[in-house]
Order: C-alpha cells, then sequence, then structure tokens
C-alpha cells in the first residue's frame, strides 16, 4: 500500500508563487522515486489575500490546516503590506499554534555555486542553525537576531536562494513547515 501524505500549500507573495511549483515538481519526483503519494490542499494566504479581506487568512485557517502531515510555505511579504501584519497574520500564529518552537537551518556550500568566501569548496561550509522558533524560552539570542544568523549562513555559500528551512514541532503533534527542499530530503523521518 502506498504512503500518503497531505500537504497544505500556501504559496504566498512574489517569488513564493514563483518557487512553489518548483517545490512541488520536486516532492512529485521524490514521490516517484519512493513509491509515495502527496495530496495536496491550496490555499491563498498571502499579503495578497489580506488586502482584499483584511486578514492574512480566515479565522478557521490553523483548523484548515491542522492535521496535514506537512505545510509547505512560500516567502511571505509585499511592499503595501507591513511585514508586522505578515508576520503577527500568518506566521507566528502558525508556529506558536503548531508549537514549532524549532528552526532548523541547515547551512552547505552546493556543487556548482560560487561562494563570497574566497577558495571556499564544496564540503568546506557545512553547518546548522538551531534557533528557538516561537518568542519567548531564549538563552543565546533571540528569534530576530537567530534569523539573521541564519541568513548570514546561507549568504557565505553563495546564495540565500536554496537554503532549506524548518520549522519543527519535535514531538510530531501538529504539522511543521518546510520552506524550501534540502536535496537529501527523504521520507523516512528526516523529511515528510
Amino acid at each position: 500500500m502506498t504512503k500518503q501524505y497531505r500537504i497544505a500549500v500556501i504559496p504566498g507573495d512574489g517569488i513564493g508563487k514563483e518557487v512553489l511549483p518548483e517545490g512541488l515538481r520536486v516532492l512529485d519526483a521524490v514521490a516517484t522515486m519512493e513509491g509515495i503519494h502527496f495530496a495536496y490542499d491550496h490555499f491563498p494566504w498571502s499579503c495578497d489575500y489580506y488586502e482584499h479581506t483584511g486578514k492574512m487568512m480566515p479565522n478557521d485557517g490553523l483548523d484548515q490546516i491542522r492535521h496535514h502531515d506537512a505545510i509547505l510555505l512560500g516567502a511571505v511579504g509585499f511592499p503595501t503590506v507591513p511585514d508586522h501584519v505578515s508576520l503577527w497574520g500568518l506566521l507566528i500564529p502558525i508556529r506558536r499554534n503548531f508549537q514549532q518552537y524549532v528552526n532548523l537551518r541547515p547551512i552547505r556550500l552546493m556543487p556548482g555555486v560560487r561562494s563570497p568566501l574566497a577558495n571556499r569548496e564544496v564540503g568546506d561550509i557545512d553547518f546548522y542553525i538551531v534557533r528557538e522558533n516561537n518568542e519567548g524560552d531564549v538563552v543565546v539570542g533571540s528569534n530576530l537576531f537567530g534569523d539573521i544568523l541564519s541568513d548570514l549562513g546561507p549568504a557565505i555559500t553563495g546564495t540565500i536562494g536554496i537554503a532549506p528551512s524548518a520549522n519543527l514541532n519535535p514531538e510530531r503533534n501538529y504539522p511543521f513547515v518546510t520552506f524550501t527542499f534540502p536535496a537529501d530530503l527523504s521520507p523516512d523521518g528526516g523529511g515528510l
């Protein structure tokens, strides 16, 4: 019997709408290789949605995605909508209500990408940034400073555009959010 995973797909704004279709193609390729199936439910929540409705997501939005296995979320933000609106109207409610208190971002120099650091080769840059994701339960730095570091890490690999990131609930009581896909995504516990 084929294992099936339900994925809530939220493209977001701008580049998110361009990147998400490619992410779905990657998931479909993984499904074919691994003999699994992904069922996608699409949600239009974004700053564009906010400009039309006055909300980043409907009142029952969290209930609509609560029982999915994962949430695939694109970039969110728009020049006419203040950042705090998208953050507190969509991202923070998902993180807090689904107890995604771990943000994990692997930083790895990928083949074919030049690092802005001189003479760096594949394997020279390979580390993880783990940060508290709900704001509060913080010893080393706040979510903001963790976010800055987790953006600087991929920058030294040559681009922030291919850096994977995930918001996790380690107890697996709720779906997690992934923002882009690492090359080694697998359905056996490391990924979906």
